[in-house]
């Protein structure tokens, strides 16, 4: 799984209050991917703060991951990479 953060929300203090996740799986020529957000309520006094200009994406990303249960994501998007390469619902007209 490959996640990505799409966009950060902060507050005037510049704390993140929402990170905007994205995640992708891929399998052979068929991608699955997920949207999400996650709400944060920053703390400048909590042991770990990060400013928001010395933050890198990996810094969130980590944040992220440890609020979502990045496992059951996992297996919908193992299930979806199933369903593109076998798939048992198809589209089209008779004509």
């Amino acid at each position: 799984m490959n996640f990505t953060i799409a966009e950060l929300e902060r507050n005037t203090d510049d704390g993140v209050v929402v990170a905007h996740w994205r995640v992708n799986k891929a399998s052979g020529e068929n991608v699955a991917s997920s949207y999400g957000t996650c709400s944060f309520t920053p703390d400048a006094d909590a042991d770990g703060y990060k400013a928001y200009k010395d933050l890198k994406e990996a810094d969130v990303i980590a944040w992220v991951q440890e609020e979502l249960d990045t496992k059951s994501i996992e297996a919908s998007l193992d299930a979806n990479l199933v369903e593109q390469a076998s798939p048992t619902i198809l589209a089209g007209k008779p004509w």
